[in-house]
C-alpha cells in the first residue's frame, strides 16, 4: 500500500520500512557496521555513478538511519530527508549549504537561545551575516528587509521558549517572491501538530532530541526538503557547479540538480557537509528515535492535556504575573494558533512570578517533579 494512503499513526510506526528488504525483520534492524561490501566492480561503478543507490559507508548513509529519514519525510510530506547527530548540526549544515558563497539570512529574535548565540558568534566568521527583524509576521514590512544577497528566511514554527507562532504561509509568499527559500525549525510542533511544507516551507529542521524521540536518551537532528524549490534560479550557484564525483558513465561531471532533481539540497549536504564535516547519526541512535516516533501522537496528546491543566492552575495563582502560550485569550498569537495548530500549540510555555530573584530561586529549588532547565535562563540572557 502506498504511504500516501496511510494515516499519520500508521506511518509513524510503519513508514519508510519494507521488511522484505531486511530479512523479513518485523522490527527495524540496527546495522551497526562501518562499511558495506560493494559486491563487484560493476556494482561499484553503478554506485559511484549514482545509477544505483546503495550503502557504502555509514558516515554517509546507513540502512537503519535511512528508515528514520524516510519515515519522518513521509510524516511531513517531504521529498527527502537527512538525519544528523544533533539539531544544531541540522541548522548549521542547512545555513552553510544555502549561503555557501556568503550572503545573508533573514530571521527573527524569537528563536532558541543556542541558535541565536550561534548566529551571533559563528556565522559572520564564515561570511554569512544574520539580519534580525522583530515584525516577522508582517509580510509588507518583512519584504523590505530582504537585500540582494539575502539567501533564506529562517524561523521557528513555535519559538523556544516563548511560543511565538510564525505565520508560515505569509512568510513563504514573501520568500518565494524574492526567489529564496523559507527554512522552518519545527522542533516544538512536530509533524503531528503542524506540517510546514503544506504552508510553503522549503526546508524543515528538527532537533529529534526533543519531541520526535521524546525520551531524553538521544541527541539527533533531521533536515527535510520539500522538493518544490528551484535551486537553479541563479541565486545559488553552488547547486549548478559540476562535480567530478557526480560524473556519469562517460566521465562527464554533473551538478546536484542534474543527478538528484527531487532532493538536491539534502543530497548536497550528505555528499559535502556530512561527508567531510562528519556529524553522522549512529545506527543505534537512529533506532532510538524510531522507537520514540512510535508513540509520538500519544505523547503529544498527553503533554497537551498536562499543559492545559498546569496553565489553568497558574492562571488562578496570584503569584503568577504573566503566562505566554499561543492559545490563551490574551496572547497575540491566538489566531495564528487556531490556523496552524488546531490540535494544540505544543507543550512549551513560559510564565513569570511576582517577587524577588531570591524568592524565584527558592521556588525553583523547591520543585520536586519538574527539573529546572538552565536553557530557559540562558535563552533569557542571550543578546543578539
Amino acid at each position: 500500500m502506498s504511504e500516501e494512503n496511510l494515516k499519520f499513526d500508521t506511518i509513524k510506526v510503519r513508514g519508510g520500512y519494507n521488511s522484505e528488504e531486511h530479512n523479513l525483520s518485523v522490527s527495524v534492524p540496527i546495522y551497526e557496521t562501518a562499511a558495506f561490501d560493494l559486491g563487484n566492480t560493476e556494482r561499484a561503478g553503478r554506485l559511484f555513478s549514482f545509477s544505483e543507490l546503495g550503502f557504502i559507508y555509514s558516515r554517509l548513509s546507513n540502512p537503519t538511519v535511512e528508515v528514520l529519514e524516510k519515515r519522518v519525510a513521509a510524516l511531513d510530506g517531504a521529498a527527502g530527508a537527512i538525519a544528523l547527530s544533533s539539531g544544531m548540526a541540522a541548522i548549521t549544515y542547512t545555513l552553510l549549504n544555502v549561503a555557501e558563497h556568503g550572503g545573508r539570512i533573514l530571521t527573527t529574535p524569537y528563536l532558541y537561545g543556542g541558535t541565536l548565540d550561534g548566529f551571533k558568534k559563528l556565522y559572520p566568521k564564515f561570511g554569512i551575516e544574520i539580519d534580525k527583524f522583530d515584525d516577522f509576521n508582517n509580510p509588507e514590512a518583512l519584504a523590505k528587509q530582504i537585500k540582494p544577497d539575502t539567501k533564506a528566511i529562517f524561523a521557528e514554527s513555535i519559538s523556544n521558549p516563548n511560543a511565538a507562532v510564525a505565520d508560515i504561509e505569509k512568510i513563504a509568499e514573501v520568500a518565494h517572491k524574492y526567489d529564496i527559500p523559507l527554512v522552518v525549525d519545527n522542533t516544538l510542533a512536530t509533524p503531528y501538530l503542524l506540517n510546514p511544507i503544506k504552508y510553503g516551507a522549503d526546508i524543515v529542521i528538527y532537533s529529534a532530541t526533543k519531541a520526535l524521540n521524546g525520551h531524553g536518551n538521544v541527541i539527533a537532528g533531521i533536515i527535510l526538503e520539500s522538493g518544490k524549490f528551484n535551486w537553479g534560479n541563479g541565486k545559488f550557484p553552488q547547486f549548478l557547479e559540476p562535480y567530478y564525483t557526480l560524473r556519469d558513465h562517460e566521465g562527464r561531471a554533473r551538478n546536484f540538480i542534474e543527478v538528484f532533481p527531487d532532493f538536491p539540497f539534502i543530497t548536497r549536504i550528505r555528499l559535502n557537509y556530512l561527508n567531510y564535516f562528519g556529524a553522522s547519526l549512529s545506527p543505534f541512535d537512529a533506532y532510538l528515535v524510531l522507537l520514540g516516533l512510535e508513540t509520538l501522537s500519544e505523547r503529544i496528546e498527553k503533554q497537551l492535556s498536562n499543559t492545559k491543566k498546569i496553565i489553568s492552575y497558574l492562571q488562578e495563582n496570584n503569584n503568577v504575573q504573566w503566562i505566554k502560550y499561543p492559545s490563551l485569550d490574551n496572547n497575540p498569537y491566538k489566531e495564528l494558533s487556531k490556523k496552524y495548530l488546531p490540535k494544540g500549540a505544543g507543550a512549551v510555555f513560559s510564565f513569570g512570578l511576582k517577587g524577588t530573584d531570591d524568592q524565584i530561586n527558592k521556588f525553583l529549588n523547591s520543585i520536586k517533579l519538574f527539573r529546572v532547565c538552565l536553557k530557559t535562563k540562558y535563552c533569557e540572557r542571550t543578546e543578539f
